[in-house]
């Protein structure tokens, strides 16, 4: 297996994330494994990722018992496991963090789905997770329902980092960017260094290719079957452009000359869900400088292994792009009601796996009391 493909990666200025996080992976050096020898220089973590790690294994059951004699109910303890997992991950984390000037090093954890359409409670919950994990290179989840815009906004100006999650849409994504500039003056009219802060935009690209091509093929037109596969990458090279137009804007230039750092878009759910397309085709597409790529290791190590690399693959394509989607339209795909179902779904998975983590741990509590 071959390193160079992700050592390329990195020089092309894609920053290798790994999109999983476990008291077993931190325990096992697996983690340090990954920074060393495979270009790992973030790690993103979410309700599911979480509710997999406690499932699995005895890595927490010592935590859980001495928690469990303290008293302490479903939720603390759920608190409690997934913050000390962060906080250990940002510390492994920290040099890179110092090397790259706080732009990667960064470990991710999400405030809890149930909040998804409360402002206020995501606000809450993610100025006291900053302040429980109390690490300068956390970054705090908030997803981009219309209720997350203006938590995002009202969480940068307090001086948190916020990785925003659940992007489907150019349209949304461009809100995104709106709320981030907002939160970012807001934070300096509130005096807080600028500078330290960064974030950025996690725009799903997988999940749109699995509802397209459901109606695509539902269409089953020649028309509509010539389409398979074309929308999510489509899609996010759209976003890289708004992306590029955003922060190009007499607004942001004037933030940028005071320190601020621009919003980083970032591609999520990376991992290919069906067999029939290349395991790495949304790396090898979505190559371009100064943006995020969080895989699965099983991702990660197909990239290592036989990527087909060859330079930035996003510049300049936005016409095809544009013209892909086009065609989708003609063919018959509803594009915005795409968007609509798969950030009702991308909530509704988070807060089963959620409510699945809360099932878990209480369990083992159960356990703990005898």
């Amino acid at each position: 297996m071959s390193a160079n493909n992700l050592a390329a990666l990195s020089e092309a200025g894609v920053s290798i994330w790994l999109d999983d996080l476990s008291r077993s992976r931190l325990q096992t050096g697996s983690l340090v494994s990954l920074i060393k020898d495979k270009n790992v220089v973030g790690v993103t973590t979410n309700p599911t990722i979480f509710a997999s790690a406690l499932s699995h294994g005895e890595a927490y059951d010592e935590q859980v018992r001495e928690l469990a004699a303290r008293g302490a109910d479903v939720d603390a303890v759920v608190r409690e496991l997934t913050t000390t997992d962060v906080r250990n991950a940002c510390d492994v984390f920290r040099e890179t963090y110092q090397a790259s000037g706080g732009k990667d090093g960064r470990v991710s954890i999400e405030v809890s789905p149930q909040l998804a359409h409360d402002t206020d409670a995501t606000v809450a919950e993610a100025l006291d997770l900053w302040k429980t994990v109390d690490r300068p290179n956390l970054m705090v989840k908030i997803p981009a329902t219309v209720e997350g815009l203006p938590a995002i906004t009202r969480t940068l100006a307090e001086g948190v980092s916020v990785n925003v999650t659940l992007i489907f849409s150019v349209q949304r994504y461009l809100d995104v960017m709106d709320a981030f500039i907002a939160g970012i003056e807001q934070a300096r009219a509130n005096g807080h260094d600028i500078s330290r802060i960064h974030s950025v935009a996690s725009f799903f690209v997988s999940r749109v290719d699995t509802e397209v091509d459901k109606r695509l093929k539902a269409i089953g037109t020649p028309e509509a079957e010539a389409l398979l596969g074309q929308a999510a990458i489509a899609n996010a090279r759209l976003a890289y452009a708004a992306y590029v137009g955003a922060f190009s804007t007499p607004r942001w230039q004037e933030l940028a000359a005071a320190g601020a750092h621009a919003q980083r878009p970032l591609w999520a759910s990376t991992g290919v869900k069906d067999p029939a397309y290349s395991d790495t085709r949304y790396v090898d597409e979505l190559v371009v400088d100064n943006v995020v790529n969080t895989m699965p290791e099983k991702t990660l190590d197909a990239v290592a292994d036989h990527a087909n690399l060859r330079g930035d693959t996003v510049t300049g394509t936005e016409e095809q792009a544009q013209e892909a989607f086009d065609a989708l339209e003609q063919a018959g795909i509803d594009i915005d009601d795409v968007y609509d179902v798969l950030e009702r779904e991308g909530v509704e998975k988070f807060d089963k796996s959620w409510a699945e983590l809360l099932e878990t741990v209480q369990a083992q509590l159960d356990k703990a009391k005898g």
